[in-house]
Formats: C-alpha cells, structure tokens, sequence
C-alpha cells in the first residue's frame, strides 16, 4: 500500500522537510519568510488569507493577548506581531496548528523578523488565557465535526468585547458554517453574534462578537 499523502493538518508531516524562502507582503511591508512542504500553502500567502488580512481591523490598541488560529507557516500571526510592535506593544501573539512543522517556522519566521510569537500545540497554551481577537483560516478541509470542536473550543475563549473573524471559501461551506455558528451561539453563548463581514475572492469572512 502506498504511503498517504501529508495534510497540512498532521502532526508530523513525513514529506521533505527542505526549507526555502518567499519574499512576501505582510503589514504592509516587504519580508522575507521562511517555509516548507507538509504546511497550509508553502508557497504563497493564500488567496483567502489576503481576504482575511485586507478585512480585519487594525488589533485594539490596548490588546493583551491575540490568537492566530491554525496557523501554517504564519503569515496571520507575523502580521499580528508585525502591527502589535506599532501599535499594540503590550499585545501578546498566540500562534496555534497542530502541524508541528509550521509552529518551527513560525518561531523562525518571527525570530527573522525581530517580533515575538508564542508559537504553540493547542494543549500548550494556558487555559485561563482569553484573547481580545482571534483571526484565523481555519482547517475546513478536517472535516466539519473536526472544525466544530475546534471552534467550540476557542471562540469562548475571547474576551467580552472581544471579536473572531474566519476566512471560509464559500463553495466549502461558509454559508453552512455560519448558519451552524448562528444556532450554536444563541444556545451556548449568551449575546454573542455572527455576521458575514466581507465577501471576496469565493470567500466569506465571518465576524464572531462576544458581547
């Protein structure tokens, strides 16, 4: 039997580790990253990464602590940590993935560009930490019990006031997904709402708030 091949969301990807670099645009600058096969898009920040990168705000200014959710080889958590250095300095950038592959570019990708990550596995970040915003492109590809569970568990994790926004192409379901985020929040999570925030490109970025 052949061997399958690497998802970007498994642990320990068995393709070539090789590592290259990209020049990209991040927070509005020129840098140059690190990547590698067996991660979420090596070669490209992704067309629906730049969706959701052109559609969020700036992070609040007073943020203590901001998540990247399912983070590749962090494109979202160095754009966090680039704007957090100007203008949340007090910010701290959580980047999350199972893929542990990605969490050691990322730490290398940030260390090349002076900011820090706390690049971790989902156990390893601390339970009672709570996060002023989340911004991620989640997995969609794991399956929709598998990207349920991992909403269920982190969007309570934002803080009252506190805002997710998830980029989501519509032909996999961003309409679905918002409808089942819709009904999930009414009943287990008072006062928070979901709206479509942008539509671009075949994606949908959806605004979770937590009132």
């Amino acid at each position: 039997m052949s061997e399958q091949p690497d998802h970007y969301f498994t642990a320990r990807p068995a393709s070539s580790d090789e590592r290259r670099t990209l020049t990209v645009r991040l927070a509005g600058r020129d840098v140059e990253v690190e990547t590698a096969g067996g991660v979420f898009s090596p070669g490209r920040v992704d067309l629906g990464t730049q969706v959701l990168l052109r559609t969020v705000p700036d992070l609040p200014a007073g943020a203590s602590d901001v998540l990247d959710l399912g983070c590749g080889w962090g494109p979202v958590a160095l754009t966090m940590a680039l704007e957090a250095r100007d203008t949340a300095p007090g910010a701290r950038v959580w980047a999350v993935d199972v893929n542990e592959r990605s969490l050691d570019l990322v730490a290398r990708n940030a260390a090349r560009l002076g900011v820090a990550v706390e690049a971790r596995l989902p156990d390893d970040v601390p339970a009672d930490v709570r996060f002023d915003t989340i911004w991620s492109n989640p997995p969609i590809r794991v399956g929709k019990e598998a990207l349920h569970e991992l909403l269920v568990r982190w969007l309570p994790r934002l803080r009252p006031g506190g805002d997710a926004w998830l980029v989501v192409q519509r032909n996999l379901g961003a309409d679905s997904l918002q409808a089942w985020l819709t009904a999930w929040l009414a009943e287990h999570q008072d006062g928070a709402t979901v709206e479509r925030a942008a539509s671009a490109k075949g994606f949908r970025v959806l605004r979770v708030h937590q009132r």
